[in-house]
């Protein structure tokens, strides 16, 4: 019997305590990991609902205290204290602007009588001319700017079914003196910005049968023409009734009074107008006022005005001339006297328009003056007079 080989006690004996040994570091390290995730997970709780404030939260509220600068007085703040609060002042809301409030404005109504019409009808002008206005009326653009087409004098006409009142006495007609046929030179002399006119020549050539008419107003510099403007249309009721305006510079701009539609066109198509009675242009005016004047002088008292629908070849509207004293003037004809009419400016860009009128060549313009709101002026002062009566 061989006897068996004795046990490697280099090999065999620690084999048992390394296994053992390596089977509990899993369980350690897994220990380990357990016991730190639940670490982590008990104190990351008191960051959202634990009592004391949280990391964000405390970020917020600086923030906010910065950032929150009132634009309004602050609300006194009432600080915890053993003393009764006070009632604090109630804040005055701020006001914020309104736009403001404006009142309608009415609507002009139609004026049944003249501006200068007495309490007795017997005065009244007859409808359809120009109507003095009263003595009291403005005389500078800042008081006849409210003026409107429903301002003029108008006189209603009854109509033609409405019969007539036997105790209603006559309106007293306007009596008008329509110049004969004449030709009036003018020396010119103005201002044109930094260019003083001189030399320049202008010519009024009026001419009429009693029934149809012809105005023409030039300027010239030695043989140019710089300026013409020409009138024509009938002698009518109510004295002199435009038909045609024109105004030529370069070119020329023309309005047509189209008095079967009751209005006035122009070539620039510019919109048209209402026309009314008794208008007239920018040329005829000064021969229509003439007439009123050498018809009845004693009606045009001293401060009174004269209101006329004045036709431009762009627009129209209505002319207001104050009627001045008479005046002694030098001209290169010699010495007149003359009764001025003067039409102020109503709104920005008008014209300053001054007649000098004299009674002993039956009212004729004998002096013209056109001021523009620039300061440029032409003043047309009458050299000689040819024709008339």
């Amino acid at each position: 019997m061989t006897p068996s080989p004795p046990p490697d006690h280099d090999t065999a004996a620690p084999a048992e305590p390394a296994d053992r040994h390596r089977s509990w570091v899993p369980i350690a390290l897994l220990t380990a990991i357990v016991v730190l995730v639940h670490g982590l997970l008990l104190g990351a709780v008191p960051m959202t609902l634990g009592p004391g404030p949280s990391p964000v939260a405390a970020r917020f509220e600086t923030r906010t205290i910065v950032a929150a600068a009132p634009v309004i007085p602050a609300i006194p703040v009432i600080p915890a204290a053993a003393t009764p609060p006070q009632p604090a002042t109630p804040i005055k809301p701020i006001e914020t602007s309104k736009p403001p409030q404006t009142k309608p404005v009415p609507k002009p109504q139609p004026v049944a009588t003249p501006v200068s019409a007495p309490a007795n009808p017997d005065t009244l002008p007859e409808a359809g001319t120009p109507a003095p206005v009263d003595a009291a009326a403005p005389a500078n653009a800042a008081e006849t700017a409210q003026s409107s087409v429903a301002e003029l004098p108008v006189v209603p006409q009854p109509p033609p079914s409405a019969p007539a009142q036997a105790d209603a006495p006559a309106p007293i007609p306007i009596v008008l003196d329509v110049p004969a046929s004449v030709n009036l030179k003018f020396n010119v002399s103005g201002q044109q910005g930094a260019v003083p006119l001189q030399g320049v020549m202008g010519e009024l050539t009026w001419s009429q049968d009693g029934h149809a008419y012809d105005a023409r107003l030039t300027l010239r510099f030695l043989f140019k023409t710089l300026r013409t403007q020409h009138s024509s249309g009938v002698i009518g009721p109510t004295g002199i009734e435009p038909t045609r305006f024109s105004d030529t510079r370069k070119t020329e701009v023309a309005s047509h009074f189209v008095r079967d539609q009751g209005q006035v066109v122009f070539s620039s198509n510019a919109p048209p107008v209402s026309l009314m009675s008794g208008a007239q242009d920018r040329l005829s005016v000064m021969l229509q006022l003439g007439a009123l004047l050498a018809g009845d002088p004693a009606r045009y008292k001293v401060d009174g005005a004269i209101a006329v629908q004045t036709v431009g070849p762009r627009d129209a509207d209505i002319w207001i001339f104050k009627i001045g004293e008479e005046e002694k003037l030098d001209l290169p004809t010699g010495e007149l006297i003359a009764r001025k009419l003067t039409r102020n400016p109503r709104v920005p860009f008008d014209d300053t328009v001054e007649l000098w009128l004299a009674p002993s060549f039956g009212y004729l313009p004998v002096r013209i003056r056109i001021t523009q709101p620039n300061g440029d002026f032409a003043d047309m002062q009458l050299r000689n007079i040819e024709g008339g009566s």
